[in-house]
């Protein structure tokens, strides 16, 4: 199994020509978490210095100051989390609905029509 590369501060700095105080300040403000050595070396992964390009995209490119990326940050990760859980509702409907579609079938308590499903779901906050 191969490794993923995993690179110091001096060369992520290098990479994406800002200056390592701004990779130490990220890090402070939550922004980003590398992983560290024994020796606390950090050590940045490739998805680390992809999350960087898009704070610097943020920052430099479209002017966003760091209170901006902290509230677009937040929000991108909870679109991840939501679309995660609206993948994991489409499959449990679907593995449901093939059950039911199935079973139904089997007792003749359908009859298969060219007319598409139509399911309607109501989600309701815990």
């Amino acid at each position: 199994m191969r490794k993923k590369p995993l690179y110091v501060i001096s060369i992520v700095s290098e990479m994406l020509d800002i200056h390592p105080q701004t990779l130490r300040q990220y890090e402070r403000l939550g922004f980003i978490k590398p992983t560290r050595t024994e020796g606390n070396t950090r050590l940045y992964s490739d998805e680390d210095i992809e999350k960087l390009k898009f704070i610097i995209t943020l920052t430099k490119d479209l002017g966003v100051n760091l209170a901006g990326v902290e509230i677009i940050l937040n929000m991108r990760e909870q679109i991840n989390e939501l679309q995660s859980q609206v993948r994991m509702l489409l499959d449990y409907i679907k593995n449901k609905l093939g059950e039911d579609v199935d079973k139904n079938l089997k007792e003749g308590a359908i009859v298969p029509t060219k007319k598409a499903n139509i399911i309607k779901v109501k989600i309701e906050k815990e």
